[in-house]
């Protein structure tokens, strides 16, 4: 990681007024969304809350009508109390009734949230699998994913906040029609003890959203940091490397720096906070002494006292709510547009025609002057690359690390597009095939495969995960990979739980987790098989046995092999050497040795080691 510049609110990189509420039109399409997920519960939660919504002005009314009634029947001589128990009565059953109302909003925004939590976590991982390789290898982008994948909860509290928001504005509406109708000159006070929170509110909800997202990459460097401090996979070099110091210096030094900016900020939103909520204070207290004044004057009664200082006081309780309410809306929706600008990512992939892949592989692959750079970086890692791949061949990619032998079998996987040049199949640019179609072609295993903490049935079964209740063609993956020697060793044999994440899971060795890595690419019946470095981690005679099996299956399949070995890139037809992102050879192990060239070098140095 490379040293970081240290950064402020000041780095140019704040939200502006503008974009703040200009985010606010992604809302009706978060709502779409919510709506699709289940239609029937978003009504009940709607429902829900227009009731709770007047429920509070009916309180205070039927409140209004006890207090009058107790002052009329206590002034009468012949006392008559049914339409006072009548009242009192109502006013418990709608309090029971805004507790049950209360309860099932709470119940059904918990629903529906998980149920969009899910829905949308599926489409951001479907999402991620449609972009490109190279895209996402890009910083800045993997930001707006690391954005839009993180605020989960966030957009799960938008909903709520929300549909609250509705509920007061029916709520505010109805309050505020009850204090014109006594007393308009309460709405004067009412607002000026609000409108300066709330524009307190807006502006730092800017702010805060303006800090979190220029530290995104930093935050991600906080949780990379949590990770190789205390994690089982990076305990052994910590420990030998005496690495705590350093990753606890670095950790909290950055987790400081933003703490201060953070703490900055919270200070300044809390007292000015304060002093606004002064100001809303007076203003309440001076529409009570109002009120008050205008019943020693005999203006109102007692029971309209009540309801005028009752509404008084959950209107300005409501509208802080409201605007405190906006201002996290207004936040929130900004992380909400990370989210639908990542997933409207346009990805560029319907082939100019549509060209049907063919059943066979009849020629070959046929890479023409192809050339690769990284985006937005000028140094060539393929320097106009020509060759072919025939049908039925096993070719082997020789060179020193760095030379571009796995960026060229990922340009023949589509995984990166090339700068220029092209790569056909059967005389056809592949970009003219469907990619997901065109990559059931392939079985591949890279060296740096991914260690998946599932069971050893269904580590073997992503190889073609359809076939994952095929035990038998499981178990024969696992024999010609030698996996089956390591499921033998297991507990639970294939139902085992790998790694040390969950319950009763079980690491493996390098060793056992590449033949288990293996056996994938045997779970795939592919006209193509890449093999990156397969044999790493096994020892001299598993490797010998792997790759003995390997060239007796792949009979007439076209397979790729990349190899540091010399013993396994001996065993292919033809062997393409790299060197600088340029093919300086390309022939079989007996022409390459007669060529003394880089291969013949590189081999013989491998040779004299096992002397």
């Amino acid at each position: 990681m490379a040293k970081r510049v240290p950064k402020s609110l000041k780095d140019g990189k704040t939200t502006s007024f503008k974009s703040l509420f200009n985010a606010l039109r992604f809302i009706p399409r978060f709502f779409k969304e919510i709506w699709n997920v289940n239609k029937k519960l978003f009504l009940l939660s709607a429902f829900c809350r227009l009731i709770g919504a007047l429920l509070p002005v009916i309180i205070l009314w039927i409140g209004k009508e006890i207090i009058d009634e107790i002052i009329l029947q206590t002034s009468l001589e012949n006392s008559y109390y049914t339409k006072l128990w009548t009242y009192v009565s109502i006013e418990f059953g709608l309090v029971i009734l805004s507790d049950l109302i209360s309860r099932a909003i709470s119940l059904t925004d918990g629903i529906l949230g998980d149920q969009y939590n899910i829905a949308t976590s599926v489409t951001i991982i479907k999402k991620t699998n449609q972009i490109n390789i190279s895209l996402l290898e890009d910083s800045e982008f993997y930001d707006k994913l690391e954005r839009a994948r993180t605020q989960t909860t966030g957009r799960v509290d938008l909903m709520s906040n929300i549909l609250g928001q509705l509920q007061s504005v029916i709520s505010i509406s109805t309050l505020v029609a009850g204090l014109i109708f006594f007393d308009p000159y309460l709405i004067i006070l009412l607002l000026l003890s609000i409108i300066p929170s709330f524009i307190n509110e807006i502006y730092f909800s800017q702010q805060q959203y303006s800090l979190a997202r220029s530290w995104t990459s930093e935050r991600r460097e906080l949780d990379y940091l949590r990770f190789i401090g205390a994690n089982d996979k990076t305990v052994k070099e910590v420990k030998l490397f005496s690495l705590t110091d350093f990753i606890v210096n670095r950790f909290k030094n950055l987790s400081l720096e933003y703490f201060h900016l953070n703490k900055k900020l919270a200070i300044k939103r809390s007292s000015l906070g304060f002093l606004f909520n002064v100001l809303g204070s007076l203003s309440y207290y001076a529409a009570y002494v109002f009120i008050i004044y205008r019943v020693l004057s005999g203006v109102i009664s007692l029971g309209e006292l009540t309801f005028l200082s009752g509404s008084f006081n959950r209107l300005m309780k409501n509208l802080q709510d409201f605007f405190s309410r906006f201002t996290r809306i207004s936040q929130s929706a900004l992380f909400l547009q990370d989210y639908f600008e990542f997933i409207d990512i346009k990805i560029d992939e319907k082939a100019k025609e549509d060209v049907p892949l063919p059943k066979e592989i009849k020629h070959g692959f046929e890479f023409k002057n192809v050339r690769f750079s990284y985006p937005e970086s000028d140094q060539e890692i393929l320097k106009g690359i020509n060759f072919t791949l025939k049908a039925g061949e096993k070719m082997a990619f020789v060179g020193q690390n760095g030379a571009g032998k796995t960026t060229l079998t990922k340009l023949l996987l589509r995984f990166y597009e090339p700068t220029s040049g092209e790569v056909l199949l059967d005389g056809i640019n592949i970009n003219r095939f469907n990619k997901a179609e065109y990559q059931t072609f392939f079985g591949v295993i890279f060296q740096d495969f991914f260690r998946y903490e599932f069971t050893v049935k269904e580590n073997i079964a992503v190889g073609n995960i359809n076939e994952i209740e095929n035990q038998l063609k499981i178990e024969d993956a696992a024999n010609l990979s030698l996996a089956n020697d390591v499921v033998s060793e297991l507990k639970d044999g294939y139902n085992q739980q790998l790694g040390k994440r969950f319950l009763n899971g079980q690491e493996l060795s390098g060793g056992q987790w590449q033949k288990v890595a293996l056996a994938r690419a045997y779970m795939k019946d592919a006209n193509v098989i890449i093999l990156d470095e397969p044999t790493s981690a096994l020892d001299a005679k598993a490797e010998s046995e792997v790759f003995g099996r390997f060239i007796g299956l792949t009979e007439n399949k076209t397979s790729i092999i990349i190899s540091h070995r010399f013993s396994t890139v001996r065993q292919a037809d033809r062997i393409l050497v790299l060197e600088h992102g340029k093919v300086i050879e390309i022939g079989s192990h007996q022409q390459l040795m007669q060529n003394n060239g880089l291969y013949s070098q590189l081999f013989s140095l491998q040779a004299e080691g096992y002397k």
